[in-house]
């Protein structure tokens, strides 16, 4: 008797036909039609486009801080646009890792208290303050633990912020140009933190990027055109 063909496993995030536009007084500004997208579970992905081609939109999609006009933002099998606000924050907080352009760090507390407090929000409060301190230290924020966000340069912020991404031990990463602010060797940095994470987890990880060389990283590569999301 032949052996069964093995079953792929689905993949973790999965755009269906979907549609968003932003709508104004002055006029309304079509972002996505129809979109679609897969994100292989434990795969890497970069994502390049002009500006304003709805790159962070579609980040804010994926992470259920968007909901689309129409069609489905599927994560490991659940349609997150079915699910209310506060279950939505649930999912990031324990499964969801987010770096904004904006930063997410809380502006009144210091880098070690937002890692920390992401830390507790997905469950894991044992060892919080020693885990929040490797994972600035190991991002070159040693020295910056008792900071709070508007004492900290640009790039400080943005390498804070991939600690408090990183901090749920999440099992989707998703980096909006998380190395926009910082010289090439700190990219390098970051971008090594990210790798490892992904290594060691089978993180699944889309990155934003305009960077050629760090977009070549990626076992996928995307470009947001016209759009749709197409294969660079």
């Amino acid at each position: 008797m032949r052996e069964p063909e093995p079953v792929a496993a689905a993949p973790l995030v999965r755009l269906d036909g979907v549609s968003k536009t932003y709508r104004a007084a002055a006029g309304d500004t079509k972002v996505f039609e129809d979109a679609e997208l897969e994100l292989e579970r434990g795969q890497t992905t970069s994502l390049v486009g002009v500006s304003g081609s709805g790159k962070s939109t579609l980040i804010s999609l994926l992470a259920g801080l968007l909901l689309p006009d129409a069609g489905q933002v599927v994560f490991d099998g659940r349609d997150i646009t079915a699910l209310d606000d506060v279950d939505r924050a649930e999912l990031r907080a324990r499964r969801i890792g987010v770096v904004l352009q904006s930063g997410n760090l809380i502006p009144f507390l210091t880098a070690h208290e937002n890692v920390k407090l992401a830390i507790e929000l997905a469950g894991g409060e044992d060892r919080a303050s020693d885990r929040a301190t490797e994972m600035l230290s190991q991002l070159g924020l040693a020295d910056r633990l008792d900071h709070l966000p508007r004492r900290m340069s640009g790039g400080e912020v943005q390498r804070a912020s991939v600690a408090v991404a990183l901090a749920n031990e999440p099992d989707l990463l998703l980096a909006d140009e998380v190395t926009g602010e910082l010289d090439s060797a700190t990219a390098q940095q970051v971008m090594g933190v990210i790798f490892d994470a992904w290594r060691e987890r089978g993180l699944t990880v889309l990155f934003v990027t305009h960077s050629g060389e760090l977009a070549a990283m990626a076992e996928q590569r995307l470009r947001l055109a016209d759009g749709r999301v197409r294969r660079d």
